[in-house]
């Protein structure tokens, strides 16, 4: 797990003192995860941030960002959550009413928030910062959402008129579109555009926690439920005994086949999960995704199988832009982290991300660009409630918190990371994180 070389911090192969409870279990699923960490966090049954416990209870329900956040993780440690959903200092400021005692155990997860730390001075400097910042690109990314979910209904409209595959091939490649740019807003308050990430299959709920709560925190590592997922068809982590020679080329063959089941095996995996528990997984907002192919069916007198033919069509082609879009988005790059790899013992949140995301180069200064390919990923990464819109503008002190703690800061291509992304899926080597060290 950790070793010491002479004259060099200790390093290590995980961020996480403990293997997670229930990872390898066969149907991996949010609650799954989150019970495995309430019985890994030594939370108690409250919430804890940092090396203290805290009763949240009455407080759920006026919670700015809106209950659920609370609801679904009490018992767990929400540090991460914590510090890079709240910029300001109101909520630190709240805290103490709601203590109840300090933790009995070290934290779970090795990553750190020491004040003159990376992370911290740039979250200062971001949160000076944001008053002079123009927010009329938020406006924008609202605009660009609406457009991509118009579209949507318009081509599956033209598609399902003139019984056209050609169009129906355009329809799902703007509902990709337009989840990936809903991405931006279920990271945020709560709000009705977030609801437009269940618009095939998905559900923003539970993505709320696989993506914001534990990729985003823990890219691609072993409490990386985006990781998890994928094994043991598709192994990112440089680890031989979990892939051998098929899963490690043959995933170049068949990995294109998987994206195209990515959205329908989210939705069996539920069902698989309410008949297996006894607890429904689903709630209202779920028939989101029964919106389209009703309009479809309404907007021309066709067959019902006709139309349902034509819409798991639509289905599986923005399906398959999700996944090409997403898997190649910024961290399976074999020069990104992957636990296996090893870097410094005790690293900064900040550095940390660093190390785990290269960036698109290609798609930096167009705001529809980065709203729906994952564009601006490190700085979402770290502050994923501000909208994408806002982000190129906090570049400034960014580069220059990372020339100031000597981080280089990476970024490539959208082919260099495809290209990568198969070499990583093939990468059993281990590598050795070095924050100076600039892409090949």
């Amino acid at each position: 797990m950790s070793e010491k070389l002479a004259g060099a911090p200790a390093l290590i192969t995980t961020i996480a003192n403990k293997y997670p409870t229930f990872r390898d279990e066969p149907l991996k699923t949010v609650y799954r995860w989150l019970e495995g960490k309430r019985h890994d966090d030594g939370a108690e049954g409250l919430w804890r941030i940092h090396d203290t416990l805290y009763d949240l209870t009455d407080f759920i329900d006026r919670h700015p960002g809106g209950a659920e956040w609370l609801r679904l993780t009490k018992g767990t440690d929400i540090t991460e959550a914590f510090e890079t959903h709240h910029i300001t200092t109101r909520a630190e400021n709240l805290l103490p009413k709601f203590k109840v005692r300090e933790a009995k155990q070290p934290r779970n997860v090795k990553l750190t928030f020491k004040e003159d730390g990376f992370y911290r001075t740039l979250k200062r400097r971001v949160r000076d910062k944001l008053p002079e910042v123009d927010n009329t690109p938020i406006q924008k990314s609202r605009l660009i959402i609406d457009s991509l979910l118009g579209s949507a209904f318009v081509f599956a409209f033209l598609a399902i008129k003139f019984n056209s595959y050609l169009l129906a091939v355009a329809s799902g490649l703007f509902v990709n579109w337009t989840m990936i740019c809903a991405h931006n807003y279920f990271h945020q308050k709560d709000n009705w555009r977030m609801k437009l990430f269940n618009l095939a299959f998905f559900s923003y709920r539970e993505w709320r926690v696989s993506h914001a709560i534990s990729h985003h925190h823990y890219p691609n590592s072993i409490l990386d439920l985006e990781i998890s997922y994928f094994e043991p068809m598709l192994c990112w982590l440089p680890n031989p005994d979990i892939k051998g020679t098929f899963q490690r080329y043959g995933s170049w063959i068949y990995g294109p086949i998987i994206y195209s089941f990515i959205f329908m095996g989210e939705f069996l995996k539920r069902v698989i999960e309410t008949i297996q528990t006894g607890k429904c997984t689903f709630f209202a907002d779920d028939l989101i995704t029964f919106i389209l192919p009703t309009f479809m069916y309404l907007s021309d007198s066709t067959s019902l199988g006709a139309v349902l033919k034509m819409w798991i069509f639509i289905v599986m082609v923005a399906s398959f832009g999700f996944g090409v879009i997403g898997l190649n988005a910024a961290h399976h790059h074999p020069e990104a982290f992957h636990s296996g790899d090893k870097l410094p013992d005790e690293i900064d949140f900040g550095i940390y991300q660093i190390a785990a995301v290269i960036d698109r180069a290609d798609v930096k200064g167009s705001q529809f660009a980065v709203l729906t390919s994952f564009g601006d990923h490190c700085l979402h990464h770290m502050f994923p409630t501000l909208d994408h819109g806002i982000l190129p503008q906090l570049y400034p002190v960014f580069h220059q918190t990372c020339a100031e703690f000597e981080t280089t800061y990476r970024e490539c291509s959208w082919l260099h990371h495809i290209v990568g992304q198969h070499w990583q899926l093939a990468r059993v080597e281990t590598n050795v994180y070095d924050p100076n060290k600039k892409l090949h």
